[in-house]
């Protein structure tokens, strides 16, 4: 019997870009590759759409399985590790990418990550988890032509493709302390309600991010300079659409990302809608201090796990093996 093994990675999505769209785009991210935690999967041909494994994530990987099949064709999926959704870490791009690619390569349709993405209904707002699962490490997409999206949305409640990669390059060989608490961020109707009340964003801000990143971030990345990341991460809290999906976090959050902060990381920030928080810190000594010292904050509020983790410079991992 055929089997697929696919191993997708999450990832952070440190912000979005441009939700004013006055110059004639629109979105555009910046976002981290991860090491762990991971989603997978393994998959052979059946005669019918099977998903088994205890996860959150199993219609997803159904619906987004029966949108490649060929007619007439079925398939047997087992969710062999689960990635918590709605959190922060792309979960629904990844259980989706990772159906349509097992479905691609049991039955040799040849298509690509971005052709399969377009078919399963992902990066129409952020292209950052596409491109993670696509070819991993640090990622710049481009968004979106705005008279062809026409609306400021989100991924989930939008129809366009992927935009395109900008800037790709291996992050820096840095450790990552990730704090995931028991909460869950916005999505669905309320985080298309959210891109409605508070878009356009104000130029001014727009143009605050796109200088940061332009003449401080992407420097930093390609010196390895952790100091420098670390501020344009902290900025990016203050300002922009990051600035409002921060607003939207319990304290609790706000306190664990302020702590990192504060106490040895070079940056800290929410990733996407949260409650993700993400500090990054230059030795595997100062992450395990501020591990240690976010998961007693989080068990004294939400709940919740924080491991420490790394940037992961390569994409998805689809393999051969046993179910």
């Amino acid at each position: 019997m055929n089997m697929i093994n696919v191993v997708s990675p999450s990832r952070l999505h440190l912000t979005l870009i441009d939700l004013n769209a006055e110059i004639g785009r629109v979105d555009g991210g910046v976002g981290i590759t991860l090491e762990s935690p991971s989603l997978e999967i393994s998959a052979a041909e059946a005669d019918a759409v099977e998903v088994v494994g205890d996860s959150i994530l199993a219609g997803r990987i159904q619906k987004a399985a029966k949108a490649v099949l060929p007619a007439g064709k079925g398939i047997r999926i087992h969710i062999k590790r689960d990635l918590s959704d709605h959190v922060g870490l792309g979960s629904g791009t990844q259980a989706a990418l990772s159906a349509a690619t097992a479905v691609n390569e049991i039955y040799g349709l040849g298509k690509s990550v971005r052709e399969l993405a377009v078919i399963v209904g992902r990066g129409g707002t952020s292209g950052i988890g596409v491109a993670a699962f696509e070819s991993g490490g640090f990622i710049l997409d481009g968004g979106h032509k705005f008279k062809n999206k026409g609306a400021f949305s989100p991924s989930a409640a939008s129809h366009m493709p992927p935009g395109p990669v900008l800037f790709r390059r291996d992050f820096p060989d840095w450790h990552i302390v990730l704090a995931i608490p028991n909460t869950k961020g916005v999505h669905d109707a309320e985080e298309v309600d959210i891109f409605k009340k508070v878009c356009p964003i104000p130029l001014k801000e727009v143009q605050e991010i796109s200088h940061v990143i332009l003449m401080q971030m992407l420097p930093a990345i390609i010196e390895e300079d952790l100091v420098s990341f670390g501020r344009a991460v902290n900025h990016f809290q203050t300002v922009g659409f990051k600035k409002r999906e921060v607003e939207l976090q319990p304290q609790a959050v706000i306190d664990a990302m302020k702590y990192m902060q504060d106490n040895g990381a070079s940056g800290a920030g929410v990733s996407s809608f949260g409650p993700v928080v993400y500090g990054i810190v230059g030795s595997p000594g100062e992450g395990k201090k501020l591990q240690k010292e976010v998961q007693s904050l989080l068990d004294e509020s939400l709940g919740g796990k924080v491991l420490i983790t790394k940037a992961k410079n390569r994409g998805a991992d689809i393999f051969g093996g046993s179910n």
